[in-house]
């Protein structure tokens, strides 16, 4: 009986440790307002670029395919386009070799990185996570990742930063490894969006959030027919109840 206790306490903390440091700033998350359940396509095209240009240097998302890109409102052709931008390993030919080609839409996203101990090399001992269900593995969804990215700053006066690190509140520890990922002006929005560090973070944010849940936009046209069904059957059933109970005194 103690040990159960112990492990329901244990259990019961580990929210409330997780979610040491500072509050977290609760953002408006377009795809959450109204509970109406669907994603803007421009911000997830402009999140998608920003993945596509600063994130994906070091972070991949390998659950992902290209073609799964079409949610996103881009046609075939620039799906293809997309995907032939990258080169992944196939094979093996005739020779019994494997070879590079361009990636096809079925094909799954393109990795930073050969290998784990490459990545690891790369960023000093450091493994870069991937970023497909980033939101769903850190307790406060998009608010963290929003806040992570945002809330580089100098360190109070009380803090020593190691070498390498940057100081960062959010992150557990309030150092981490990884640069300022993001700077003023560091893409070139094609629908003319002013690329300020907030709206880079909320446009990546608000793809990462698609990435980790594509189905959520189909599971609530579902839940709504449902709810539309069940309410016409409730009639048909009220309806039936009183034809058949009518001549009852």
């Amino acid at each position: 009986m103690f040990i159960y206790t112990l492990i329901l306490t244990l259990l019961s903390l580990s929210p409330l440790m997780a979610n040491e440091g500072p509050t977290l700033p609760k953002q408006k998350w377009s795809y959450t307002l109204g509970e109406k359940g669907s994603f803007d396509r421009a911000e997830l095209q402009r999140g998608f670029q920003v993945y596509k240009e600063v994130c994906s240097v070091c972070h991949g998302m390998n659950l992902l395919c290209y073609r799964n890109l079409k949610a996103l409102g881009f046609n075939d052709d620039e799906v293809k386009a997309i995907a032939a931008e990258y080169k992944v390993k196939d094979g093996p030919n005739d020779d019994g070799e494997m070879f590079e080609r361009p990636a096809r839409p079925e094909d799954r996203f393109a990795g930073p990185y050969a290998n784990e101990k490459a990545a690891r090399a790369a960023n000093n001992g450091s493994l870069p996570p991937d970023l497909t269900l980033i939101i769903k593995a850190r307790v406060g969804g998009p608010d963290y990742v929003y806040a992570l990215l945002t809330g580089y700053g100098p360190a109070p006066a009380d803090v020593k930063i190691m070498e390498g690190m940057y100081y960062n509140p959010y992150y557990p520890g309030g150092q981490i490894g990884m640069i300022p990922p993001l700077t003023e002006g560091q893409v070139t929005f094609s629908d003319g969006t002013e690329a300020t560090v907030g709206q880079m973070a909320k446009d990546v944010v608000t793809f990462l959030a698609w990435a980790a849940e594509p189905e959520m936009e189909r599971r609530h046209q579902i839940g709504i027919m449902v709810m539309i069904f069940l309410s016409i059957l409730t009639v048909m059933l009220y309806l039936i109840m009183r034809r058949v109970w009518k001549n009852v005194q």
